[in-house]
């Protein structure tokens, strides 16, 4: 059973009180004992492998003294995983951006379809570029959340059932569950989507209230939805959802100096992991298909170019108007997803802090330049 918010409330209020009092007291001390709550949803699968690896990691190098307990629903519901870090419901949190677009609406860039990422390290460089813009930070304070890495995904494909969809026509009325932009690029060719939550899909997709789900591989396989359905699209690849790992800042700011030295220094070696497990995965996705007999359905170019140019510059274009009219600098983290792809391609890897910074601030100058000139005129 859930907790009343009022106890929650209280009870995670004085919790932090009284570390925050003890960090103070012990600065310099040999750090105490500590357990985190972690908030996800579903089973432990590869969309949670990288927090159980830094919970594993962070408790070797604190000798068991800094613990943490990870928790698949026990705590929140997956919806309201951000309200739970924002009272101190719990420490740390998965949730996704499509999931309340109006509580985080900086990293819904991230959900734009056809953004060109290729692969999950691509998507780690992006996401982490734009987890450090000020603006980003800024939108995520409002919730009392820091945020710590992100949950890389591959391109989202579509499971379903009824007649195989062997061109964009086929979309047609079709009901599907697919959230933030990845539902926009849907209507775009005439589908309905839906924001049932992950748990439910399988549900839905069984009694009929949806035709398809839009869900990364490993989601097709935790959440059941494979088994029910009839085809997979392979390389539609509309674009993929964000899914960050939050902490709450007061607690973040209540360790000691060795337990946050321990918690971000396992942060790196938790993505490798994960990115290895990915992989391992996608290795079997071909022959998952055939033990199940899902019939496996390949667009040509011509029809994903079709599909693209229906709903990639319209779609951009309009969450740059909407963003910049709610004061966000949206033309910028745009523009910074594309030129961290570019660096990322061009072999330089991830780019650092300090060059995610001066990035911004070159964009920040660039556009400064072409406001006057637009004046000018």
């Amino acid at each position: 059973m859930y907790e009343s918010l009022g106890e929650i409330i209280l009870k995670r209020t004085f919790n932090i009180a009284v570390a925050s009092t003890l960090a103070v007291m012990l600065s310099g001390v040999e750090a105490w004992a500590l357990e985190w709550n972690v908030s996800v949803w579903g089973k432990r699968r590869a969309f949670t492998e990288h927090i159980e690896k830094l919970a594993e990691l962070v408790s070797e190098k604190t000798n068991g003294d800094f613990t943490m307990n990870v928790s698949y629903g026990g705590l929140s519901k997956n919806k309201e995983n951000l309200d739970g870090i924002s009272i101190g419901a719990f420490e740390m949190a998965q949730f996704c951006a499509g999931y309340h677009r109006d509580k985080n609406p900086t990293i819904t860039v991230l959900e734009l379809p056809f953004l060109g990422v290729s692969n999950l390290e691509e998507e780690v460089a992006v996401s982490h570029a734009v987890y450090s813009h000020p603006a980003v930070q800024k939108d995520l304070a409002r919730w009392n959340a820091k945020l710590l890495m992100t949950s890389p995904m591959p391109q989202y494909n579509v499971a379903g059932v009824g007649d195989v969809p062997r061109d964009l026509d086929s979309f047609d009325g079709m009901r599907i569950r697919a959230t933030g932009g990845l539902g926009k690029a849907f209507t775009t060719v005439g589908a309905t989507p839906t924001s049932v939550t992950a748990t439910e899909a399988y549900t839905a997709l069984e009694s009929g209230v949806v035709d398809s789900v839009a869900f990364a591989q490993h989601a097709h396989l935790s959440f059941r939805t494979i088994d029910v359905a009839k085809w997979w699209t392979s390389n539609l690849n509309p674009g993929t959802v964000n899914c960050p790992v939050v902490v709450n800042s007061d607690a973040y700011e209540a360790l000691s100096d060795e337990h946050r030295a321990a918690l971000d220094s396992s942060i790196d070696e938790s993505i490798e992991h994960y990115l290895a497990n990915y992989a391992e995965l996608l290795t079997k996705w071909d022959t998952i298909l055939a033990d199940k007999k899902v019939t496996k359905i390949s667009y040509s170019d011509k029809m994903i170019e079709s599909f693209k140019a229906k709903a990639a510059d319209p779609i951009r274009e309009a969450w740059i108007k909407d963003m910049t009219a709610k004061g966000l600098p949206a033309q910028e983290l745009y523009d910074l997803v594309q030129t961290t792809l570019a660096d990322a391609r061009s072999g330089s890897g991830t780019m650092s802090n300090d060059a995610i910074l001066k990035e911004i601030e070159a964009i920040s100058a660039r556009l400064k330049e072409l406001k006057a000139a637009a004046e000018a005129l």
